[in-house]
């Protein structure tokens, strides 16, 4: 477990010992934060361009705190090693851009940095942080908890609910049920049937060859989930219903990835990620 801040006790649920107060909790994709500052900072020689980068890092984080107020936060990292997506399709994020080697290797300086604010890093190895955001925001919703993710990751859309919130910092955009709808026609709950079926260019996700966002949407309207799709299919006349006769498992496996694990047993209780006082960021 990587992590700046040791366990005290480890439980499946980090909710499991705080008392009903009212908790804000806001978490951090933190590789979507430093590598969106890192390809915004004008370019320099190294290392100066990457300490420039984290130095802006530093300041956005402080910025979102000071926006967000939480009373509880923690930045997640993605853990070392393939993950059960890569295992599962091997051109999984093909294609995108790896991370420069000096960013890379200044990452542990980004946690220390983070550290000083009052935020701890945590990560789980051969686990994307994608996974461990949404197992925390999901087990802070069922304490009716407020969870603020910190991300411009649509992926995080199907988490959005009554209890979490989805925030683009750069956009300084918050993401609800209206925004989804509006840019996918679908809500929230719906968006990894749409995946399944349209697939995810920026993460590779294959989907059903020839359908994209727009059919994908009118199939769900019409049948509701992707196995219903698949079922009605059987008996769907032309190209459309051949298509998706033969690509059923193809459909499966790409909502299997597009789907975010929310049930991860992470060993961190929520007293370890608390933010003292929650108005530190406005110093």
């Amino acid at each position: 477990m990587n992590r700046s801040r040791s366990a005290t006790d480890p439980r499946r649920d980090p909710f499991s010992t705080i008392s009903a107060v009212a908790i804000r909790f806001l978490i951090v994709d933190a590789l979507n934060l430093i590598r969106r500052v890192h390809a915004a900072t004008p370019e320099d020689k190294e290392p100066q361009h990457t300490e420039a980068a984290r130095n802006a890092t530093v300041q956005s984080l402080k910025r979102a705190l000071g926006h967000a107020r939480p009373t509880h936060v923690v930045a997640v990292f993605d853990g070392e090693g393939p993950t059960w997506r890569d295992k599962l399709y091997a051109d999984y994020k093909a294609g995108r851009k790896p991370m420069p080697e000096a960013l890379r290797a200044a990452l542990s300086s980004y946690r220390k940095s983070f550290s000083e604010l009052g935020v701890a890093s945590v990560s789980k190895p051969a686990l994307e942080a994608d996974d461990v955001v949404a197992t925390l925001a999901t087990k802070a919703a069922e304490h009716e908890s407020e969870a603020i993710i910190l991300s411009t990751d649509h992926a995080y859309c199907q988490l959005i609910s009554d209890h979490i919130a989805l925030r683009d910092h750069f956009q300084k955009q918050d993401r609800d049920r209206g925004y989804v709808q509006k840019k996918f026609n679908v809500p929230p709950e719906q968006l990894v049937d749409l995946w399944a079926l349209a697939g995810s260019a920026s993460t590779h996700i294959p989907g059903v060859p020839g359908i994209g966002l727009k059919t994908a949407a009118k199939l769900l309207h019409e049948h509701e989930s992707l196995s219903q799709v698949l079922e009605a299919a059987a008996n769907m006349s032309g190209k459309l219903g051949n298509t998706l006769r033969e690509n059923s498992d193809r459909a499966r496996m790409s909502r299997e990835l597009s789907h975010l694990r929310r049930d991860l047993e992470l060993g961190w209780n929520l007293k370890e990620f608390s933010l003292s006082p929650p108005t530190r960021a406005d110093d």
